[in-house]
């Protein structure tokens, strides 16, 4: 009897997932396993909502094959090694994890099955390009995006389709009870969330069909405009590997042959796939990046950690329209617009300077899409201390950037409802409309004037201490 343990872990799907779909082609038994290890998670709140409806749509999805997804909480190592005693398996299956704390892991429990005699059999389940196989000409990891992804392109060539050629057979396995693992907010405050969101692999084609039927033309120019919600929203099925990027690929490949595609649109979509890969491959190559400065000279930046600005950010009460809509938002739904992502972050760091950390921690805990990797390289690029950073003296103006992107105040209003009178421009600068601010929406927490001529003062210091 030939039985398999397939790992699932940021691969929460069956449709494309190389580790699956091995394992059922090779093996006559199949365990599919998850394990919470609570103790070395690093899981937000809002992504332990998502995770929890994620592993009831595969357990379900699962199901439908005959098979049981077995969950345990504990040391992977420890529940692997039991399966492995009391199931009498012969192979191992998983795909790879790229950040520095699941590579230490699946090192060390991959030797010490070996040593057992297990075949450990890992795949490249989520990236185009994994982060060894890409080098710049001096064999050294690229610190610029735009010649990453143009390097990239040299090695996109689109895999057959992959599928489970027969089923394998079930055992039957003791699983923890799900709703014991607590993943859900003990707060009402994730209610919401299933109204913006269907957690698992049906939710993520749904999305993914949904873009490209209604917003990949004209994507370029309509996802900068938040209430017009043109981007794919794909990013948290990503993460959870509810979709993988070959599915989107071929998808993307398939519409671009279409006479009305929107080319230019396409390709800036495929871009930004092209980031999360960047970011994934920059955290492998500089495990430091969830903490430290890319950019050393930015250690000696004085951040003023203010705990009350801090908290006003976090609210949505900074008395700027756009930013408190963007962190409502937020708030409300687990996700940000990405337009409005880069603006906030710019207001914290270099408006009210606190640190790029600080915030990343806030989106981390709040977002359901806050990948690793991503999270901690879009902050660093914002705060201008990143590779490839947006330089330090590009500083969002929070009601420019509100004018230009949200010109009708629709977005504000939908998220700042104090604000839901206020007409043409003036609901950009409410605290100018002395007869009919509102009492109950707070006025500026800074002057964004005053703070842009000390930010660049700091980065001034910085250059002069670097040269």
């Amino acid at each position: 009897m030939r039985v398999a343990l397939v790992w699932f872990r940021q691969d929460l799907r069956l449709n494309e997932n190389p580790a699956f779909i091995e394992a059922c082609s090779e093996h006559e038994f199949v365990i599919p396993l998850y394990i919470y290890d609570e103790k070395n998670s690093i899981l937000g709140r809002a992504q332990a909502w998502w995770l929890h409806h994620s592993l009831i749509a595969l357990s379900n999805s699962l199901n439908k094959l005959g098979l049981n997804l077995v969950l345990r909480k504990g040391n992977p190592l420890d529940i692997i090694l039991d399966l492995i005693k009391t199931e009498v398996v012969s192979s191992v299956y998983w795909n790879r994890c790229y950040d520095p704390i699941s590579i230490s892991r699946d090192k060390n429990i991959k030797a010490t099955l070996l040593e057992q005699g297990v075949d450990v059999i890992s795949s490249n389940g989520s990236l185009f390009n994994e982060p060894w196989t890409i080098k710049n000409k001096n064999g050294d990891f690229f610190k610029v995006f735009t010649p990453y992804w143009k390097h990239c392109g040299q090695f996109l060539h689109v895999p057959s389709v992959i599928s489970i050629n027969h089923r394998p057979k079930c055992l039957e396995i003791k699983s923890d009870d799900l709703r014991q693992w607590n993943l859900l907010p003990s707060l009402n405050w994730a209610s919401r969330f299933s109204d913006y969101w269907t957690p698992g692999e049906e939710g993520a084609q749904v999305k993914l069909q949904d873009f490209i039927h209604y917003h990949l033309n004209g994507y370029k120019k309509n996802r900068d405009f938040p209430i017009k919600n043109s981007t794919s929203r794909l990013s948290p099925h990503l993460h959870f590997g509810e979709i993988s990027p070959w599915t989107i690929l071929r998808a993307i490949e398939l519409e671009k042959c279409r006479p009305n595609c929107d080319l230019a649109g396409a390709q800036h979509f495929l871009s930004e796939l092209g980031w999360r890969e960047f970011s994934v491959y920059l955290l492998y190559h500089f495990p430091a990046l969830l903490n430290e400065n890319f950019r050393k000279e930015f250690n000696a930046f004085p951040w003023q950690n203010d705990e009350q600005l801090l908290i006003s950010w976090q609210k949505g009460l900074t008395g700027y329209p756009l930013i408190d809509a963007g962190m409502r938002e937020l708030w409300a739904t687990g996700y940000m617009h990405n337009r409005v992502r880069m603006i906030v972050a710019s207001f914290l760091t270099k408006g009210l300077f606190i640190d790029w950390r600080l915030g990343a921690n806030w989106f981390f805990d709040t977002l359901v899409d806050a990948d690793l990797a991503n999270n901690s390289a879009s902050w660093q690029w914002v705060a201008g201390c990143g590779a490839d950073a947006a330089p330090y003296f590009r500083i969002f103006n929070p009601v420019l950037q509100s004018q230009k992107f949200d010109p009708d105040g629709d977005y504000i209003r939908q998220w700042v409802p104090e604000l839901a009178k206020f007409k043409g421009k003036s609901i950009h600068t409410p605290w100018e409309e002395v007869n009919i601010s509102p009492s109950n929406y707070p006025k500026p927490i800074i002057n964004h004037s005053e703070a842009r001529i000390r930010a660049l003062e700091f980065y001034n210091q910085l250059k002069s201490k670097d040269g």
